[in-house]
């Protein structure tokens, strides 16, 4: 069974930062590009950013682009998602997603989200 747990989230001032952290398990990790993707309060999901299996390549949405890093750690089965420079409108659900720029569909491939609110 696949689980992915997201962690790190929380409540920080804008221009502030976050670490996100995926936990993964039931899969062999190392084998799969990874995703983060968001959801603002009252919209659809934002696909946010990728990385391939080996970590060589990262992609990135315009809108995170230059503030966002994703990394992983293939011996610890763990994603990343460096935030910087937040903003007001980074404040979503974010979650992790196995595959490189997956279908934008919750599933079991899915976790099950980590809040980030981003507010004076």
């Amino acid at each position: 069974e696949v689980r992915l747990v997201e962690s790190g989230g929380g409540l920080v001032q804008p221009g502030g930062s976050l670490r996100l952290s995926c936990a993964s398990s039931g899969f062999t990790f190392k084998i799969y590009g990874m995703s983060w993707a968001r959801q603002a309060p009252g919209k659809g999901l934002e696909w946010v950013s990728s990385i391939s299996s080996g970590g060589s390549t990262a992609a990135y949405a315009d809108s995170v682009k230059g503030r966002f890093t994703i990394s992983r750690d293939n011996a610890k089965n763990t994603l990343y998602l460096q935030m910087n420079s937040l903003k007001p409108e980074d404040t979503a659900v974010y979650y992790c997603a196995q595959g490189f720029r997956p279908p934008l569909r919750r599933d079991e491939y899915w976790g099950q989200g980590a809040q980030v609110t981003i507010r004076e």
